[in-house]
């Protein structure tokens, strides 16, 4: 006869406490670690999880000299139990939305930083968000594009901000901006200070150049493909620190570097060859879990932006 958990169902209270400190248990990676953690002694912990592993028949953590691990059943249940406490998280957030007011959290995320012009029309949609739904708290932060994907794919962000060059399925693009980009040195790079005419297609495969570490247009594929990219940089900041050095050439949008363009201490190299359009698109999940919040934030960027609404 196969066994049988005899923990009740539905899940009691209690189930769910054995259950937060198995997990703490597991992250922490032992029982002595996860004192601190938890506010009680090991000893206390040692019986939690007896209870835990009685009430579940299954044997899910060995402990002894070889130190802490999860058995393939430990490692079952641990996963399990992080889909669980997921779902609990959402079904909390979903039961926020409810009401008539608007109310948690709302997330912004940026894969880049956005240049002046930009973050003046994002002030804008933030006043529109709060003078809408004043009990929101908003968000913004910056991450990778892979990350802000999943992050709305899972509905932890609302809203994200990225080139949408690589469009995936399941989440709706919406232009945003369009700006030219453009190929730059810093002041102590060798091009710095030789003409434009006299830089040659050789010149350009013998320097270092930085690859965006994105996906990218047809237009701009072709332009990289000029150069020797060898290195990376995700972002315009941190190219930009890169291009400073004096070591690489890079391709940057000039509001990002109109004030080292003033100060003498980026130049542009043949802006009316090599160039490509940067796009920015609005993404968000095509069916959200909190559409209102999905749908303040869409409405709000269309008229900060002046973005026609597709």
């Amino acid at each position: 006869m196969s066994k049988t958990s005899i923990i009740p169902k539905p899940i009691t209270e209690y189930d769910l406490r054995l259950l937060k400190i198995f997990i703490s248990v597991v992250e922490h990676g032992g029982f002595a670690a996860a004192e601190k953690g938890l506010g009680i002694t090991r000893s206390t912990i040692s019986v939690h999880m007896s209870n835990l592993e009685t009430r579940m028949q299954l044997k899910l953590c060995l402990r002894g000299r070889g130190g802490f691990s999860l058995t393939e059943d430990g490692q079952s249940v641990y996963r399990a139990v992080l889909d669980l406490f997921d779902s609990l998280n959402d079904f909390s957030l979903l039961v926020g939305t409810l009401g008539k007011e608007l109310s948690g959290e709302l997330v912004i995320l940026c894969a880049d930083q956005l240049d002046t012009n930009k973050q003046q029309k994002l002030a804008q949609v933030i006043e529109i968000v709060h003078d809408t739904a004043p009990n929101l708290h908003i968000v913004l932060d910056g991450d990778s594009i892979s990350n802000i994907e999943k992050s709305l794919l899972k509905d932890k962000a609302h809203m994200g901000i990225f080139p949408g060059y690589q469009q995936i399925e399941g989440l709706h693009y919406l232009p945003l901006s369009s700006q030219p980009i453009y190929l730059c040195c810093g002041k102590k790079h060798p091009f710095f200070n030789i003409v434009d005419a006299k830089i040659t297609s050789d010149d350009f495969s013998g320097v270092a150049a930085i690859h965006p570490g994105i996906d990218i247009d047809f237009a701009g594929r072709e332009q990289l493909q000029k150069l020797n990219l060898s290195a990376k940089a995700y972002q315009f900041d941190t190219r930009k620190a890169m291009i400073l050095s004096g070591k690489y050439i890079g391709y940057m949008p000039q509001s990002y570097i109109q004030q080292e363009l003033n100060a003498g201490e980026i130049r542009i190299i043949q802006p009316s060859v090599l160039t490509y359009q940067f796009n920015l698109s609005l993404v968000n999940k095509k069916s959200p879990r909190e559409a209102s919040k999905v749908n303040l934030l869409r409405n709000a960027f269309i008229s900060a932006f002046n973005l026609l609404d597709k």
